[in-house]
Parts: structure tokens; C-alpha cells; sequence
């Protein structure tokens, strides 16, 4: 099963573009990350810019609208991810849980949807997702 962990720091949803996290915070997530590579457990991993540097896409009436950020509505925001790949949500819970997260931080743990979690019906009408999640794979044939 794959799960994503989502870092949520409180915060960081007011952050300034170009804020980042100091050294001693990164040193210590690098042995956690080393952690869940050792165990041969990570797929991906990446931090996320604040988002005072992002945009949000939505859709009223069906017509695409740009908001760049700061979103002054939102009360949490992503700051980045792992996709680990481990045998049930109780380990991925016992993963994040080891996490040097600071105080002000929340872990999210989200299985990831499976082609094959989906009822026949849904599977059929996507017949060419099977092909895409396989090429989206890191080494996938474009």
C-alpha cells in the first residue's frame, strides 16, 4: 500500500516567498528521510515554497480563474510530502510518528487510491489511467 504523509506546519501559511527552513531543521529531517530510504520504504519526497508563491486555480461556472498567493483564507497549508510504500496504515502512522517535526506541525497520513481500489464501472470508464500511472512512474516509458 501507498501512503502519502503530508507536513502541514502551522504557519507557514503566511510565510514570505523565499522562506525556508534553517539548517539544524533540515539536517535533522535528512536522517529521517536516510531513515525511510534504509528501509527501503520512500517513492518520493519533496518540500513546497510557501505559498505567497503559488496560485490556485478555480472553477466557478466551469471557467478557470488565477488567485496567486497568499491565500488569506486558508488555515493550514502543505510546507511538503512523502510517499512511502509500507504494509498498512499502521505503519505508515508508526512511520510518521518518528518524524523530528517541530512543535508546531501536523502529519497528515493519506493511503493513496489504487486504479485497482476502484469498482469496475469507475475502472472502465478510464480504461487508458492504467497506462498513464504506469508512465508517470519514475523510469516509466514516456
Amino acid at each position: 500500500m501507498r501512503f502519502m504523509m503530508l507536513m502541514i506546519p502551522r504557519g507557514y501559511e503566511s510565510a514570505t516567498p523565499g522562506t525556508m527552513p534553517d539548517a539544524e531543521a533540515v539536517a535533522s529531517m535528512m536522517k529521517y528521510n536516510e531513515s525511510l530510504q534504509k528501509a527501503g520504504i520512500l517513492l518520493a519526497l519533496d518540500g513546497l515554497h510557501p505559498p505567497s508563491m503559488g496560485a490556485r486555480i478555480s472553477f466557478p461556472g466551469g471557467k478557470p480563474q488565477v488567485t496567486d498567493g497568499p491565500f488569506t483564507e486558508a488555515k493550514e497549508v502543505l510546507g511538503g510530502y512523502w510517499i512511502i510504500q509500507v504494509k498498512s496504515k499502521e505503519e505508515a502512522i508508526a512511520w510518521a510518528s518518528r518524524c523530528p517535526a517541530s512543535d508546531d506541525a501536523v502529519i497528515e497520513v493519506r493511503q493513496v487510491q489504487e486504479f485497482s481500489d476502484f469498482p469496475a464501472e469507475v475502472q472502465q470508464a478510464a480504461p487508458g489511467l492504467a497506462e498513464i500511472l504506469r508512465q508517470a512512474e519514475p523510469g516509466g516509458a514516456p
